[in-house]
């Protein structure tokens, strides 16, 4: 599972408005019937239109400042093997949105009149995607990035020569671009992969839109807070402030694993970042400790997420031969996959 939670972009990709943003989540649907569609829904509706979205988001801003972010993105991302565990992706995602944002609200040390912040404060509309296309920051697309450069400029060559602008053999080139074509080190399909291709698989995953103001358009709710769960005094009174991302991510994959009764490898936990990221050698040990079958599984997971099996100690011998910054350098790339962490 990865989960991000995003402030609306000001003065960058989006305007003060959400209508760009919500235009930005309608691409899947052109070009299909209508029952091909996935619209937008929230905790009680379906079927929600994107001019409803903008709406309701847009009018719920009451004394927000010109810098404040007016509304939250929240994507959620499930692994491979999260998704295999689904029976029906729109309708499972659907279900496990509503019970995310129960935990999204619960994540909130706020009191509104008094009393604990629950779902119903909450104005949100959710969308699921089923595809998705390879960005040119993708390991994939960089990695091939030197051959598209070179049969981008063969390419030109090529037209060159076919224009009678130069001199040279078109077919012995164009055989050089076959050839860098099929040495390009990630294929997919048999095609080299390039920006902008769709990617192959369930691709589905959940976008979010939340707004910062509470369904009264008086409470300023916002999950960036920068300031972690904690009571304070103000005034002489105590009050309640601050969001606990920590608490929400973990409570996101528990919830999934109680919902579809999925049984989470150590290696795709939330918990298994955490230790990487505070102590890379708490991570290791507990990843030799498994039980034989699990720690297979994990190292198939770290695997597929492309992590270099070689980097990996098999025993603790090894564990304690190799350097934690040697060990960090093989899990770096899987902490970051959408397979693993939050």
């Amino acid at each position: 599972m990865y989960i991000t939670v995003t402030a609306q972009k000001l003065g960058g990709d989006y305007s003060r408005s959400s209508a760009d943003f919500v235009e930005y989540l309608e691409k899947e649907n052109q070009g299909l019937e209508q029952e091909h569609m996935e619209h937008f829904f929230n905790q009680y509706e379906e079927e929600i239109p994107a001019h409803e979205v903008v709406k309701e988001i847009d009018a719920n801003t009451t004394k927000l400042k010109k810098k404040e972010p007016k509304f939250y993105s929240i994507t959620v991302n499930p692994s491979k093997y999260e998704l295999r565990q689904l029976q029906n992706n729109t309708k499972d995602l659907k279900q496990y949105t509503r019970e995310l944002m129960k935990d999204y609200a619960a994540s909130f040390n706020r009191e509104i009149n008094g009393r604990t912040i629950t779902v119903d404060d909450i104005k949100y509309f959710a969308k699921i995607e089923h595809q998705r296309t390879f960005k040119g920051t993708d390991k994939q697309v960089r990695e091939n990035q030197p051959f598209a450069t070179k049969i981008l400029q063969l390419k030109s060559e090529v037209r060159k020569i076919e224009q009678g602008q130069m001199d040279g053999n078109s077919k012995k080139l164009k055989s050089k671009i076959a050839k860098l074509e099929a040495q390009a080190p990630h294929q997919q399909n048999g095609k080299r992969i390039v920006q902008g291709m769709q990617k192959a698989g369930n691709q589905s995953h959940i976008h979010i839109i939340v707004s910062r103001k509470d369904m009264t358009n008086s409470v300023s709710l916002s999950p960036g807070s920068k300031y972690k769960a904690s009571d304070v005094m103000m005034n002489g009174k105590k009050v309640k402030r601050g969001f606990n991302r920590d608490a929400f991510f973990g409570k996101a994959e528990k919830t999934f694993d109680a919902t579809f009764g999925y049984k989470r490898n150590y290696a795709e936990s939330y918990t298994s970042k955490k230790d990487f990221i505070r102590n890379p050698k708490i991570y290791f040990t507990t990843l030799l400790g498994l039980p034989t079958s699990e720690r297979a599984v994990a190292f198939k997971i770290l695997g597929k997420a492309g992590v270099p099996l070689h980097s990996i100690p098999t025993n603790k011998v090894q564990l304690a031969l190799k350097t934690i910054r040697y060990l960090k350098r093989g899990v770096d790339i899987a902490i970051k996959s959408g397979s693993i962490g939050i």
